[in-house]
């Protein structure tokens, strides 16, 4: 027999609209069995005109936290008591935590599990070893720049659809971030050493990126962060090319475990079981 029975119940769960696709609860739950902890994480379909009442409810029901998604987290920065300086960089929070006397913190694990997801699938890659172009100008390309400074970048070419947010983006992330206009993104994979897409295009359902790779240097990474399809055609034709890839499922995974850390006391490691398990969800 375990001592489950006299650990307290700790529930934590993803909050969304929609949230019926998430792979998280597949994930935390792994751990906490794995772990042999005492708790579930669940599903939590919240629509945004009802996010602060269910904020507010997390401590009674005995939430130790959440995670935020879509279209919940910039939303959520102006309902919790506290929010770390990361998210406040980010502009984002993609976990909440419950502390003891009920008030809600708001944390960002989306840069640390978008630099994990580098370095764990080239253990020899930096920031700093060369130019970086990224793709896309929304939520998910201000934590790839905050990574990307805080890893020591020196140089970032950003290029988005919407020429107007990227520029905007830019001039908010200094001088180390530069605007390329979307009609030159070809171009300025020239002697990059590193590439993120950070749109939605070449997710399952929607159109490819509409990038030529022809510039691309044969050692640069090229990592995307989605990972419906785990490989999309950008990262198929990089691969082709002979370039290294990284598919969006490492952020996915690095991003849980300093959230499940700061709920459950375990900083979980990824276990082949694990990617096997999430494989079998994306087949």
């Amino acid at each position: 027999m375990g001592m489950k029975s006299d650990q307290p119940y700790r529930l934590a769960g993803v909050m969304g609209w929609p949230v019926a696709h998430s792979r998280s609860p597949l994930i935390h739950q792994h751990w906490i069995s794995q772990y042999d902890l005492h708790g579930a994480y669940v599903l939590l379909p919240v629509q945004p005109s009802e996010l602060e009442r269910a904020l507010r409810a997390l401590p009674t029901l005995g939430f130790v936290g959440c995670n935020l998604t879509i279209p919940h987290k910039v939303a959520a920065l102006g309902l919790v008591d506290q929010v770390e300086p990361m998210a406040q960089r980010v502009g984002a929070m993609n976990t909440l935590v419950v502390e003891a006397n009920g008030s809600l913190m708001g944390y960002n694990t989306d840069v640390f599990g978008f630099m994990q997801s580098l370095r764990d699938a080239q253990p020899d890659w930096r920031a700093d070893t060369g130019a970086v172009t990224v793709v896309g100008a929304g939520g998910a390309a201000r934590a790839v720049l905050v990574g990307l400074l805080d890893g020591g970048a020196r140089e970032i070419r950003l290029t988005n659809r919407s020429d107007g947010k990227a520029l905007d983006m830019a001039q908010e992330f200094g001088p180390q971030v530069s605007y390329i206009p979307w009609k030159d993104r070809h171009a300025c994979l020239d002697n990059i050493a590193t590439l993120v897409n950070t749109t939605n295009q070449g997710m399952q359902s929607e159109a490819a990126l509409d990038l030529s790779l022809d510039y691309l240097p044969a050692q640069a990474l090229v990592a995307d962060i989605i990972y419906v399809p785990l490989e999309t055609p950008l990262l198929a034709a990089a691969r082709a090319r002979g370039n290294r890839t990284v598919n969006g499922l490492g952020m996915l995974l690095n991003q849980a475990r300093p959230a499940f850390q700061a709920w459950f006391g375990v900083l979980p490691g990824l276990s082949a079981d694990l990617l096997s398990k999430i494989h079998a969800t994306l087949a």
